[in-house]
Parts: structure tokens; C-alpha cells; sequence
């Protein structure tokens, strides 16, 4: 697990939120993502904005080509959530150096734990320095949904 994670030429890292195309991102998210289908804009923007923000951009164009949103107190604890790359750079190494750089800006924070949800992409996750849970009868869930 590098400490900074090498993107792939043609590719940059941001944390600024200005930066982040909502209605891309929206349309990612609610038409193809398959924990987001249907997700309400409105929804989404609320989330956007109790959340720390990334995007990854093509440098040619400014196009953003992923997207990764995490909830934290920015002190012990993050939750990552929302991670999506656009199709069409896949297989490329942007996901793991995307999910790397957002690591690796968290890790000033000095968090204990970051957590995420996944269905098919731990092989991604693992990559970085994620794991299954070691005791996960010690976690719970609550569903309001």
C-alpha cells in the first residue's frame, strides 16, 4: 500500500467541491450505481453538502471521471460512500488511485477507523489498505429504510 498514490496520466485529484459536476455525478449515481437508483437529486445534494467532496478530472478536457463523497467527524471516524468512476476509464487505475488520494488526504485527521460498503469491488479497496472486519458480530444496523 503506497503512503501517495501515483494517478494515471491524464488525470488529476481535487478535494474542492466547487469543482465537483452535480448533475454528472447525480446521473451516475441514481441511473447506475446500484445503491443509489432512484436517489432523488435533492437527496443528493443534501449529502453533498454534509460531506467532504472528491472528484478526479481529465486534464484535457476538465471532464470529471469519478466521484467519492465521505462523511466524518475528522477526527475518529469516516464513513466512505458514494465512490463511482464513469465507465469509460475503468480497468484504467483511476479507481484505486482515486480511492488512494482520498486516503491519503484523510489520514492527516489522524482517524481511527474509515468504513465502507461494498458489493463488488473489494479487490479495489484492498488495494489501498482496506479489509473485511475482523469481528463483525460486534457491528449493527440500523435500517430506516
Amino acid at each position: 500500500m503506497s503512503e501517495t498514490s501515483d494517478l494515471p496520466d491524464g488525470y488529476e485529484f481535487s478535494a474542492d467541491t466547487a469543482r465537483v459536476d452535480v448533475e454528472r455525478v447525480h446521473g451516475w449515481l441514481s441511473t447506475d450505481a446500484y445503491w443509489a437508483i432512484g436517489r432523488p437529486r435533492e437527496k443528493h445534494e443534501r449529502a453533498m453538502a454534509s460531506s467532504i467532496n472528491f472528484g478526479m478530472y481529465d486534464t484535457a478536457t476538465g471532464e470529471q471521471v469519478a466521484y467519492a463523497r465521505v462523511v466524518t467527524d475528522q477526527a475518529l471516524f469516516a464513513w466512505l460512500a458514494d465512490v463511482y468512476v464513469d465507465p469509460s476509464v475503468r480497468g484504467k487505475g483511476v479507481g484505486t488511485a482515486f480511492v488512494g488520494r482520498v486516503r491519503d488526504h484523510l489520514k492527516p485527521y489522524g482517524l481511527r477507523r474509515m468504513l465502507l460498503a461494498t458489493a463488488d469491488a473489494h479487490a479495489v479497496y484492498e488495494k489501498v489498505g482496506f479489509a473485511p472486519l475482523e469481528r463483525p458480530e460486534e457491528w449493527m444496523i440500523h435500517l430506516f429504510e
